[in-house]
């Protein structure tokens, strides 16, 4: 029986950094190499595996690994014991019991519930490696969970340490900083034919005069749905059909115009309720509405609007109105910048999207400049 053969380490380019090969593992029809990370603590040296080729390291991130440990190690020093003893269950208690209000609770308490309980709540937030979150993004990528998923997963971890260094728990760089996120392309393709939208409205009419009159502010103003539930009472001004949007995501106040149809809508609700009070409220506890109605898609599911339909980017979901307002102005001819104002992006990046709706006026200016090139040689045009 042969004895394995011993692997020794040698240094690579980055500071403490050592890298092993296997003589039994294989990887892209090579031996597989392992990075070992090196440091001291209190004088004593301590050896440390981040992880395999074949697991998706390399030399560079345990470099990474490494700078992060010493500077845990170092920033725990200097925190007092109550606030770095903080675990991650304790954290996510605290950050979900501060975002109950917003539209944003229920899909992050079910990230946090589904992807991240069993595997870090008993862990201190010092103790969370950026080695630790990339093997959580590879086991997530392993079960095909999609990018846009895990990627919503990271920055959730990510945005819980920046509140934790605000409440003064954590010291230190946000381990996600040193995680790449998955490429995601989840933009909204298919938008509704007006045939489409009208039955859908007609629907909803007829099961939920509430989500009937959400999806119109979303169909016909391009609201998000945060803006919508957001709406107060005092922000309706009928004698210029005009929507005061006063909590925009991205923190630009701006106007939503009315059309006829949402000016008859909201005329009921502006005649029951007072100034300062929401426009749509909970129908059992007369609170904020937080949540699109689970009306909507059932009866996006009887109408088969997404029957046979696999890629989500083509399924017809909430956010489908707002993407349909844009998109059927941007047919009619509106400038990417007059989009741009009424959808609230704070810059023509995202509304760029809109631009391949245009295609005859592109055609138009491409003609006209034909049309003078042959003026200047002389030529007629028919």
């Amino acid at each position: 029986m042969n004895a394995k053969k011993k692997s020794y380490r040698t240094k690579t380019k980055f500071t403490g950094v050592y890298e092993r090969t296997s003589d039994h593992k294989i990887f892209k029809g090579k031996p597989d190499v392992c990075f070992d990370i090196c440091y001291k603590v209190e004088g004593r040296l301590v050896w440390k595996k981040t992880g395999w080729c074949s697991e998706g390291y390399s030399a560079k991130l345990a470099a990474q690994v490494r700078s992060e440990r010493l500077r845990t190690i170092r920033h725990s020093e200097e925190l007092p014991e109550k606030k770095r003893s903080i675990s991650f269950k304790d954290l996510m208690t605290q950050y979900l019991d501060s975002i109950k209000d917003r539209t944003s609770y229920r899909d992050d308490e079910s990230r946090y519930r589904n992807y991240l309980a069993d595997r870090f709540d008993n862990k201190r937030l010092t103790d969370i490696q950026p080695l630790d979150l990339e093997r959580l993004k590879n086991e997530l990528s392993k079960k095909k969970l999609a990018p846009a998923t895990i990627a919503h997963v990271l920055k959730l971890v990510r945005h819980v340490y920046n509140r934790a260094i605000a409440w003064g728990y954590f010291k230190g760089l946000n381990p996600v900083k040193q995680v790449k996120l998955p490429a995601v392309n989840n933009e909204r393709q298919r938008f509704l034919n007006y045939k489409e939208a009208d039955e859908l409205l007609t629907a909803l009419e007829k099961v939920s005069q509430q989500t009937h009159d959400v999806a119109l502010l979303a169909l016909h103003c391009g609201l998000r749905v945060g803006e919508i539930f957001n709406l107060i009472n005092q922000d309706i001004d009928l004698q210029n059909n005009l929507l005061g949007i006063s909590d925009p995501k991205n923190k630009i106040a701006r106007s939503a115009y009315m059309t006829d149809a949402v000016r008859k809508m909201l005329l009921y609700y502006y005649n029951s309720a007072k100034p300062d009070e929401v426009v749509f409220k909970d129908k059992w506890h007369g609170e904020r509405v937080r949540f699109i109605s689970k009306t909507f898609t059932r009866v996006v599911d009887q109408l088969k609007l997404n029957e046979g339909i696999t890629d989500r980017r083509q399924k017809i979901v909430f956010h489908s109105l707002r993407h349909t307002f844009a998109s059927w102005l941007a047919l009619q001819g509106e400038s990417l910048i007059t989009l741009r104002d009424l959808l609230g992006h704070k810059t023509t990046t995202m509304t760029n999207r809109y631009a391949h709706l245009v295609p005859d006026h592109k055609r138009a200016a491409v003609l006209k400049l034909e049309q003078s090139i042959n003026e200047k040689n002389g030529q007629v045009t028919i």
